[in-house]
């Protein structure tokens, strides 16, 4: 069976989605629109803005979104039987099988990202990667600490990130370090994601998500809050809502594709990030990157 699979904030890269505006008219007027929806030209920021510009999280959510869904829609072969999305690669691969339109999931990936920005400014929140240890040890090691800290991104088996409030995730960091941990490093991101300081975020997004229409899909997505084939329209919805402070279960997704009998993963969207985690994930999954195939 086929699956695709869609990354999250982190794949962008400057000059991305380019080859697609310039050889598809269909790919150009999505882009198109996008700029009317979001109110500013993101695409001049994708194609020629620096690194630091595309980092902004308005920017960089509805960008990588923009980049996966158009490549979808532009993809000769694109015929799911299966989708899963990495956190906000979660919109795009809802939009994939049909849940939501393309200009339902823009704004809602919009909203996402500045409610999101908002949440961080109200207090310093962090998320860090730990490597090397067992998924029930960072989550003991998280318990033990005073403060909001948790596990965030079931990334692969010895890939785990936690997030929570700053001074919570430094010091789990040098918990995991005594542990055992190879490494435990603080990431370059804006703030808490996936842990109880998205609150005021959820909330917003929650009122957003409730006023949209989602379909019934043409193939099930595999949802991180669940980590199982959901396709019942008022399910995805609430999974969606609770995502934003729940933790991304991408290994145990991945498990249960392969289960489900998925025999070859396809990452739509920029970078190699997801391919590279199915791999370690399972070892036999096969594995691939969509081509632009116009």
């Amino acid at each position: 069976m086929k699956a695709f699979i869609f990354p999250g904030q982190g794949a962008q890269f400057t000059g991305m989605g380019k080859e697609l505006y310039e050889n598809s008219e269909l790919a150009k007027d999505l882009f198109e629109k996008a700029n009317e929806i979001l109110g500013f030209r993101i695409t001049d920021i994708m194609f020629e803005g620096t690194a630091e510009e595309l980092k902004e999280t308005k920017v960089t959510q509805p960008a990588v979104f923009l980049h996966s869904v158009i490549l979808a829609i532009t993809l000769t072969d694109f015929t799911p039987e299966m989708v899963a999305g990495h956190s906000l690669g979660e919109f795009s691969a809802l939009v994939a099988n049909g849940t939501l339109s393309f200009e339902d999931g823009l704004k809602l990936v919009s909203k996402r990202a500045l409610a999101m920005q908002k949440a961080c400014e109200i207090k310093p929140s962090t998320m860090a990667a730990v490597l090397g240890l067992e998924d029930s040890v960072v989550e003991e090691v998280c318990a033990s600490i005073d403060g909001v800290v948790v596990a965030a991104n079931y990334n692969c088996p010895g890939q785990l990130v936690i997030s929570g409030e700053f001074l919570a995730v430094e010091k789990a960091c040098e918990a995991m370090k005594e542990a055992g941990a190879k490494r435990a490093l603080l990431l370059p991101v804006g703030g808490g994601f996936h842990s109880p300081m998205m609150e005021p975020a959820r909330e917003e997004l929650a009122a957003a998500i409730e006023a949209t229409t989602f379909s019934t899909p043409i193939c099930p997505v595999y949802q991180n809050v669940t980590a199982n084939a959901v396709s019942d329209p008022i399910e995805i919805k609430k999974n969606l809502i609770i995502q934003l402070t729940a933790p991304v279960k991408w290994t145990q997704s991945v498990q249960q594709m392969v289960k489900d009998g998925a025999t070859l993963f396809t990452e739509v969207g920029p970078g190699k990030v997801l391919v590279g985690l199915v791999g370690k994930i399972d070892r036999d999954a096969i594995t691939a990157n969509a081509l632009i195939t116009i």
